[in-house]
């Protein structure tokens, strides 16, 4: 059930890859183990608490990702600040918003923000 916390949830590094396989190849030798995706376009590696997202033709740059309502192990948390209410707070402390899906309900949803380099920020609700 979601609350107010400022929580973000599960934190990865979504890559851009030009090719999946030889990235895939890359990671696996420095102990990496692909835990989900479709092997073709996207692929989730884990090393420890470190995850991975191996991106191929969907972003132009790498981005921080954040999954509220999981924790470290991409577990369900049982409270957690639902991506609705971290834009709200977003939104409320003057951060500029964009590519925002699903938040005029309930369940999955989505907003990226970028810090002030430019690194694009994803906070991605997936339930």
């Amino acid at each position: 059930m979601p609350q107010t916390d400022c929580t973000l949830g599960k934190f990865s590094l979504s890559l851009a890859v030009k090719n999946l396989e030889s990235s895939r190849a890359f990671y696996q030798k420095l102990g990496f183990e692909a835990v989900a995706g479709d092997g073709k376009t996207w692929q989730v590696m884990k090393n420890g608490d470190a995850t991975l997202g191996l991106i191929q033709g969907m972003f132009d740059k790498n981005i921080l990702t954040f999954i509220p309502g999981r924790d470290s192990r991409r577990d369900k948390v049982a409270t957690f600040a639902d991506v609705r209410e971290l834009h709200k707070r977003a939104k409320a402390a003057g951060l500029e918003t964009t590519d925002e899906t699903g938040l005029d309900g309930t369940g999955p949803g989505s907003f990226m923000l970028k810090d002030p380099d430019g690194n694009p920020v994803l906070i991605d609700q997936h339930e």
